[in-house]
């Protein structure tokens, strides 16, 4: 089942919409999914459509709420495709930290409040692609979510010196032919990463940009396949 709610502000300045798809039965865990640049669309509530089918409580919010609220775009027009470009140039992204924050806490209440208070660890995960693969690297700094996947981050080699704060398990899913990650970018990853001890990083030879994403020209089915195979194995053994 699937539903929009409505999400406070940690500062209680504002609510925000985000998507929810619930599994059927008690939930093994929750899952936020942090959107691409185009908004929670359908591609992305698709991502959350699959995660609930594998039993998790999987919810979207919306990081652009404060100046396009609701706004879904398709990375195949080209003209959708700059208004989401100019989109990114706008988003708080520490706001948004806060907004993914706020949204872990009521995936958590959710959690706990289906639990009838069984006393058992409301778990938490994040998944973020493109913009959000770095929003997710950045909740793993900042926050106390369980376990992050980012797909495809831009500007991750620019945290490294958030990395001392990551204190649960990352994985990261680099497409090594990026055109808005290159070489040198992918190597500072590895070299300020790879000895991390809760860092995970896996390469894709010949990938581009969004080959995971769930429509459109962008999408490279076998190894967007591997990927999301990759990271259900992960939040099984992170996230239960």
């Amino acid at each position: 089942m699937s539903k929009t709610i409505q999400i406070e502000t940690l500062d209680q300045s504002g609510t925000f919409d985000a998507y929810v798809a619930e599994p059927q039965g008690t939930p093994r865990a929750a899952i936020v999914v942090i959107q691409e640049i185009f908004g929670v669309n359908a591609g992305i509530r698709r991502k959350c459509d699959t995660l609930a089918e594998a039993g998790y409580l999987a919810i979207a919010p919306d990081l652009f709420w404060r100046f396009a609220p609701r706004i879904e775009l398709d990375p195949d027009v080209p003209d959708q495709m700059q208004q989401a470009l100019g989109l990114m140039g706008q988003l708080d992204q520490d706001a948004a930290i806060c907004d993914i924050e706020a949204t872990i806490r009521t995936a958590r209440s959710q959690l706990n409040d289906g639990q009838g208070g069984s006393g058992l660890a409301a778990r938490v995960g994040v998944v973020g692609y493109c913009l959000g693969g770095r929003l997710a690297f950045m909740t793993a700094a900042r926050t106390d979510v369980d376990a992050a996947v980012g797909y495809y981050g831009v500007g991750i080699d620019g945290l490294l010196g958030e990395k001392h704060a990551i204190a649960n398990p990352v994985l990261l899913h680099i497409p090594q032919e990026d055109h808005f990650v290159d070489k040198d970018a992918q190597a500072r990853m590895h070299a300020g990463l790879d000895n991390h001890p809760k860092v995970t990083l896996h390469d894709y030879p010949g990938e581009d940009h969004g080959f995971a994403t769930e429509f459109g020209a962008r999408r490279s089915d076998a190894s967007a396949r591997l990927a999301d195979e990759r990271t259900a194995a992960f939040f099984a053994d992170h996230l239960g």
